[in-house]
């Protein structure tokens, strides 16, 4: 029994719903989280390899509860499902009570699949009825907070391709998987692009981009001071880091911060997460794709690596990592224009025409060059797509920041980094320039690579 095919289902809601934004969008969502766990056999959503990934199951559960918490606040009518999945489907909102442990999400096996999916069909339906009975007339408090869990399905999205690359690997086989576009470019290595200094505007703009959304870390819009700097034109790639691997990199302490040199011991890193030794001294690394040498694969950008192996690289290299502040306005600014993007190439939404995005269904990074056509006014390039790209900056509120979403990204605001850009793993409707994300210094689970800089 295919328990993950619901498109019948919201196709017959369709036929007697009216039908608007809301619920494509809800629709659009919700079937692309469908289409990310087709490929799974129902062994395959319980289980959790490691206390920082979540088993499918609960993706699934934690997403269907998102919209029910909405339901239950929302919508007089509604009969929530038989029972209430909070402890377990919750995630760190405490605002719903205890949490349960996220290191033991798959050591429980009810509520089962079974019940989980029907628990995602029937708030499925729930919000059809919902969204028909305020006829288009939503509060638009409670707009934006729809408009919320949307976004927050997407970034899950995300999330469960890292799981499943970790649960899976070559095993998952994506109900489609695209070759990526061709690319003859002959790399130079070390290009770097020089950035004046100067004041810049950082953050998001909500006045200059009505209707867009972004998520209120990104705001306010506030100035700060550059110095004059040089930026790698393309991310860091295989081949460069193999380079640093080759000359002693995870042996020599004197790369690495002190904590990150603990981690290198504790944890015996001699490669970023999923290369392997093969029995002829080479590294490979195995991902979606199947097992590839690194020769084959030495210009695509290097992923899977932690801020600690970021930074040692870029140290070795004679170089450092960019300040989130850096990395924005070599990706968005348009000095000749004195105009700021949404994106490197502009203000038009991604599309697999210009970056390699979840929408590209490539499922692996692609070679640096690849997008040249749709480089930043500088002359940067690939910053969105491929990989996150880990900048210097601590995750902390920007000037004047106020909530707008209280216990969702601003209780985040402590012992973590920024990442930049958007990975092949990203829905294009979750990042732009002005996006930031955040990790913890060690963790290397998510598709996060880099691209260095330096001082003029």
């Amino acid at each position: 029994m295919n328990y993950t095919n619901i498109d019948s289902h919201i196709k017959d809601i369709k036929t007697f719903e009216k039908t608007g934004t809301f619920f494509d969008e809800f629709i659009r969502v919700r079937n692309q989280t469908i289409e990310i766990v087709t490929p799974l056999e129902i062994e395959d959503y319980v289980v959790q390899t490691e206390a920082f990934m979540s088993p499918p199951r609960w993706h699934i559960g934690h997403l269907t509860w998102f919209y029910d918490q909405l339901l239950r606040k929302f919508y007089d009518g509604y009969r929530p499902f038989r029972e209430n999945y909070d402890f377990y489907f919750n995630s760190y909102y405490l605002t719903f009570g205890e949490l349960f442990n996220k290191s033991r999400r798959g050591t429980l096996s009810r509520p089962t699949v079974k019940e989980t999916i029907e628990y995602w069909n029937y708030v499925n339906e729930q919000v059809f009825n919902f969204l028909n009975n305020v006829n288009g007339n939503l509060n638009e408090n409670v707009r934006q907070l729809f408009i919320l869990g949307f976004h927050h399905e997407y970034q899950h999205q995300e999330l469960m391709v890292y799981d499943l690359q970790h649960l899976l690997a070559d095993k998952y086989m994506p109900v489609e998987m695209n070759e990526p576009p061709a690319n003859g470019r002959q790399l130079k290595k070390g290009e770097m692009i020089e950035i004046p200094g100067g004041i810049f505007e950082m953050g998001f703009d909500k006045y200059s981009f009505p209707g867009v959304f972004a998520y209120d870390i990104e705001m306010p819009l506030h100035k700060v001071f550059l110095n004059d700097y040089k930026i790698d034109r393309y991310p860091v790639t295989n081949g460069e880091y193999l380079e640093f691997m080759n000359d002693g990199g995870y042996s020599n302490f004197k790369y690495w911060l002190s904590e990150g040199w603990e981690a290198v011991r504790a944890n015996n890193w001699k490669a970023p997460l999923y290369w392997q030794m093969n029995d002829n001294g080479k590294w490979s690394k195995i991902d979606f794709r199947g097992e590839k040498n690194i020769s084959e694969i030495s210009d695509e950008p290097v992923i899977n690596v932690s801020y600690f192996e970021a930074a040692a690289y870029a140290k070795w290299a004679g170089k450092r990592l960019p300040t989130e502040a850096e990395w924005e306005k070599a990706s968005s600014y348009d000095e000749s224009k004195k105009e700021k993007y949404l994106y490197p190439w502009g203000n038009d939404n991604p599309s697999s025409e210009y970056s390699n995005l979840f929408d590209s269904r490539i499922w692996s990074p692609v070679k640096a060059g690849t997008y040249d056509k749709f480089k930043s006014p500088y002359g940067c390039c690939q910053m969105i797509g491929d990989c996150w790209e880990w900048t210097s900056s601590e995750f902390m509120p920007y000037p004047g920041f106020k909530t707008g979403f209280e216990e969702y990204n601003d209780k985040w605001f402590n012992n973590q980094k920024v990442l930049k850009g958007g990975s092949f793993g990203t829905p294009g409707i979750s990042t732009r320039n002005t996006y930031r994300n955040f990790f913890k210094t060690h963790e290397r689970w998510m598709i996060s690579g880099f691209r260095c800089a330096e001082f003029n």
